[in-house]
């Protein structure tokens, strides 16, 4: 785990030594990656990080005061109520512990115990379970209208674009115009799309899946309806889904990935909480990142459910669906903080 004072220093560390080892190709590909999460995290960082730095200016001890605007600032973050309350208590031990008095040494260590509510023990980057056999199943879920068939769409570019041969699956067969709109996404991409309209999901699955292993198929993502509302008969077609996936391919879905807008707050966190209780759910995309200022949601899904969150969607571009980094992450919504302290 991140020493105390030793984070910052870790990132300026980290960011400086990426050119050494690496290609101009590769320089390329980080700067690029920076700077979209840079600007995809721009509105949490000037709303959140700002009334942080403002807190340090206006308090120069640690106070009550301090610990009480610190608080709201951390909600209207929406790190989540129970993620902050035992944030604060952590946060609060440690002042105690090491006699921090000075708000802006406690800074660092409000972004270094940030840091650790993530990771946790954990890998610090949240990898796709790839099917060393056979296709890579990836099953999608989540409720209507919080982006699942355009982020289908923007895997299947990313993948397509790393060399892969990907198949869409359209297992959203009862709502209107999504299997149309889901094959609308595999020409623009390029890949192969398998569906049909108002028939069980599972037999439009399986026959899929089939094509798919006849294709040689790399990568298969599939859509799912998502009607919340009645979670019995959800939690009946997932089981049936699953079980035609597991028949063709062992051990498969390799991913379950739950699609959530980050612009929802807390209700994502519901959402996430709702769909872990019928199915199992292997990691998390958020989409819309960049259009809210509640990027501390990021961390609030973590502590409420404990699923990685494996994507982030950072702009409307094809490009803009990103693999979650949380060094990235921690680092492009601190960086102001973290340059100032050179």
């Amino acid at each position: 785990m991140v020493k105390i004072m030793g984070l910052f220093n870790k990132f300026r560390e980290m960011f400086k030594k990426e050119e050494e080892g690496k290609n101009e190709e590769e320089l390329q590909l980080k700067e690029e990656e920076k700077e979209i999460y840079d600007k995809g995290l721009e509105k949490t960082r000037k709303e959140f990080v700002n009334e942080l730095s403002i807190l340090g200016v206006k308090y120069n001890k640690v106070t009550e005061e301090y610990f009480d605007e610190l608080e709201n600032i951390l909600i209207m973050a929406d790190i989540g109520v129970n993620t902050v309350m035992s944030f604060l208590d952590r946060l609060k031990a440690r002042v105690k512990k090491e006699n921090i008095t000075d708000t802006k040494y406690l800074q660092e260590v409000i972004v270094d115990e940030l840091f650790i509510i993530y990771v946790s023990g954990e890998s610090l980057s949240d990898k796709i379970n790839i099917n060393p056999d056979g296709p890579t199943v990836i099953l999608m879920v989540g409720v209507n209208g919080v982006g699942k068939t355009t982020t289908i769409g923007k895997l299947a570019y990313k993948y397509k674009n790393e060399g892969k041969k990907v198949m869409l699956i359209a297992g959203d067969t009862f709502r209107a115009g999504a299997v149309a709109q889901l094959e609308e996404w595999a020409k623009k991409t390029d890949t192969l799309f398998y569906g049909k309209e108002n028939t069980d999901p599972a037999g439009v699955i399986f026959d899929g899946l089939i094509k798919a292993k006849d294709e040689n198929v790399d990568i298969v993502l599939i859509d799912t309806a998502g009607r919340l509302q009645n979670k019995v008969n959800l939690m009946k077609e997932l089981e049936k889904i699953n079980k035609v996936i597991g028949t063709h391919i062992p051990n498969a879905p390799h991913e379950t990935l739950l699609v959530i807008d980050a612009a929802t707050g807390q209700n994502g966190i519901l959402q996430a909480e709702a769909f872990k209780e019928i199915t199992n759910i292997t990691g998390i995309v958020l989409t819309k990142l960049d259009g809210t200022a509640k990027g501390g949601i990021v961390l609030a899904i973590k502590e409420a459910v404990n699923i990685p969150v494996k994507f982030i969607g950072l702009g409307e571009g094809m490009n803009d669906l990103r693999t979650f980094d949380i060094e990235t992450y921690i680092y492009g919504l601190f960086k102001d903080m973290i340059n100032d302290g050179e």
